[in-house]
């Protein structure tokens, strides 16, 4: 397992990369970093630009390929993911100095925005080597070989996607929850998954072929009550 999949530990929190950022899709609070950084390592062994097209992420793969839509102004870009954080409450992903920029964010500090998947750019990782300090986790790192290619933006607004409604360590829960929206003629599916040492079953609607039709869904259940519906993709 390569160094930068490995759980680690930020103050007193830990953090459990994920395998795949396949069908990844997430809303919350993007911020950015710049100066201070600017030279040092990031977690995955290059040496932070501020000027580059990358951001930092706590869990996703590195060199995860992500479109971020500043959902304030509807600006859009893509980063690549080569570093660890933001380590503050509700934000979801660090940017460059280069792409807050791009996207509006650098007055205000802070906006809301979107993140989807792309994909991953194709680079290897050497082996490891020991770990340096600058990173961000203190977590080992790898020198990356050059970087190929990223790959092609796909179509997002066909797929199938499921809406998750609730995430229960007692598998009963689980089929509870599942049965209560089979009875309103939804597709229903339980998945189990391993997070945070545990094993959780997790309930997902289907709601759509279509992304936009989906994200419709999706809010039509957070005004329902479900706060924590998260749109995914399969």
């Amino acid at each position: 397992m390569p160094a930068t999949q490995r759980p680690y530990v930020i103050n007193g929190i830990t953090y459990y990369p994920i395998p795949s950022a396949t069908g990844y899709v997430e809303r919350g609070i993007a911020s950015w970093y710049g100066k201070p950084f600017h030279g040092r390592k990031t977690s995955n062994g290059e040496t932070y630009n501020m000027h580059a097209d990358t951001a930092a992420h706590k869990t996703l793969p590195m060199n995860t390929m992500l479109l971020v839509k500043n959902l304030e102004n509807g600006r859009s870009t893509t980063v690549r993911i080569n570093d660890r954080g933001p380590f503050v409450q509700e934000r979801i992903i660090d940017l460059s100095y280069n792409k807050a920029q791009e996207l509006g964010v650098i007055g205000r500090g802070t906006a809301r925005v979107e993140i989807v998947a792309l994909g991953a750019q194709q680079v290897e990782e050497q082996p490891l080597v020991a770990a340096k300090t600058g990173s961000r986790t203190g977590e080992e790192v790898s020198r990356p070989k050059p970087k190929i290619k990223p790959p092609p933006i796909p179509d997002f607004d066909k797929g199938n996607f499921y809406v998750q409604v609730g995430a229960f360590v007692q598998v009963e829960n689980a089929r509870t929850l599942a049965k209560a929206f089979a009875r309103r003629g939804r597709d229903v599916i339980i998945q189990q998954y391993p997070a945070a040492g545990m094993n959780l079953y997790r309930v997902m609607i289907f709601a759509s072929t279509s992304l936009k039709q989906a994200k419709v869904y999706e809010q039509g259940l957070k005004n329902e009550g479900f706060r924590y519906a998260l749109l995914l993709a399969r």
